[in-house]
């Protein structure tokens, strides 16, 4: 008797690519949501492949995966891990594990923006590490390099750049810092893919750069993240903290003499369960040609908001990004920014958006030095922060992403336009 599941699995798959043929209609209450899914038909049937076939574990669409992002970057090495959050927690770890060239300990401090999210911050603490928070730009949301050359005291040692909304960081100020000072730089990427600084691609600059492939980001896995690094004992010791200290997985095996262990399951350094799955590899293999098409709308909503935006310029702050010299935005969303000497404030204008069916949400969670978490964990602050706390009292962002059509481009404007009337 004939196998069955062939032709049922190629039923599946004409079922799906029918099912995606007929998107669902948007709901009502949401006008213009902050994201919507970047996967279809393809990707989810890369991933059922998957679970039909029960190779569900890491395993080679997770490598194809790692070997097209490596790609698109142009960089020697990139390991996928479950999360971006995971990501930035390898690398942390990397930087205090002996294997590390001239290894930190704990005590030592990071320097980092203010402006964040939390897994810029945490994983840092994890390993012993101590965050040193740092004024940004109001013009890119990222770390301000005079505000990071300030900060740089006797137990400093390394640096984490954020190319927060999709911005690049000044990596050639910060990189001139780094060499000065000796710092390790590892860049937090994880809402900047594709992004580039005077035509590089960010995350390439630094020993490491992190990415993030959460369902709202510009290419989404659902969840997961990669490390990516030029040097191939940095990438191998990566692959073993992704998966327990594990050797299977590294590309070129440590010498070990006499362990009475099979060699198939020596365990040599510390690690973590970081593994991501096959369907989140499966996912991957067919964002990555959508990415630069996804980069283009979004460049172009920007373009048309800004230029529709123009006319507040009295009340409303553009931020520009960093599109000059070879550098390029990626824009993970659509700032707005209130002057302080507005007669209305930024809530007011953020409840008239969201009354208009248009959401809206804080610049990541805003100025850190302000969350409750921050008393949890040895910490410094270099400064006033002054723009990290205008950015948290005066901006948002609202959604910007591969969906958004002519006419809610338009819709904005209006109800912006509407808004601004009042005064």
């Amino acid at each position: 008797m004939s196998d069955p599941r062939p032709a049922l699995a190629a039923q599946i798959r004409a079922l799906v690519e029918q099912y995606f043929a007929h998107p669902e209609p948007r709901a009502d209450e949401v006008r213009l949501p902050l994201h919507v899914p970047s996967f279809g038909a393809d990707e989810v049937n890369e991933a059922l492949e998957c679970l039909l076939s029960t190779r569900v574990t890491m395993g080679d669409k997770v490598r194809r995966f790692e070997a097209l992002w490596a790609e698109y970057l142009g960089v020697a090495e990139a390991v996928m891990v479950n999360s971006g959050s995971s990501a930035n927690l390898v690398a942390a770890a990397a930087l205090v594990n002996s294997e590390f060239p001239r290894p930190l300990v704990a005590g030592d401090e990071v320097i980092v923006p203010a402006v964040a999210w939390s897994t810029t911050y945490f994983p840092l603490v994890n390993v012993g590490l101590v965050p040193v928070l740092v004024d940004v730009d109001l013009d890119t949301f990222t770390i301000d390099p005079a505000a990071a050359a300030r900060a740089v005291g006797p137990r400093t040692r390394a640096l984490m750049p954020v190319h927060l909304l999709g911005n690049a960081c000044d990596m050639r100020a910060l990189g001139a810092l780094a060499a000065r000072h000796d710092l390790v730089v590892v860049e937090d990427t994880c809402e900047a893919h594709g992004a580039r600084f005077e035509g590089k691609m960010v995350g390439t600059f630094g020993a490491m750069g992190t990415f993030s492939f959460y369902f709202s980001h510009h290419i989404s896995t659902i969840e997961g993240g990669m490390l990516v690094t030029d040097d191939p004992a940095l990438a191998d010791l990566a692959r073993m903290l992704r998966a327990h200290g594990w050797t299977r997985d590294v590309k070129r095996k440590p010498k070990i003499v006499d362990a009475p262990i099979d060699e198939r399951f020596l365990f040599v350094n510390l690690g973590y369960n970081f593994r991501p799955m096959e369907t989140q590899g499966a996912f991957g293999l067919h964002q990555v040609a959508k990415l630069e098409p996804f980069i283009k709308a979004r460049r172009d909503n920007v373009e048309y908001w800004n230029a529709g935006l123009r006319r507040h310029a009295r009340w409303l702050r553009e931020c520009p990004g960093r599109d000059s010299n070879g550098s390029r935005s990626v824009w993970f969303g659509y700032p707005i920014s209130v002057r302080p000497g507005a007669p209305f404030s930024r809530d007011e204008l953020v409840r008239f958006l969201e009354g208009k069916r248009i959401e809206t949400r804080p610049i990541m969670a805003g100025n850190f030095r302000d969350q409750p978490a921050i008393g949890l964990f040895p910490h410094r602050l270099a400064g006033p922060l002054d723009n990290a706390d205008l950015v948290m009292r005066q901006s948002f962002f609202i959604g910007n992403h591969h969906a958004i059509s002519e006419r809610d481009r338009a819709y904005v404007v209006e109800c912006v336009d509407e808004f601004m009337a009042r005064w």
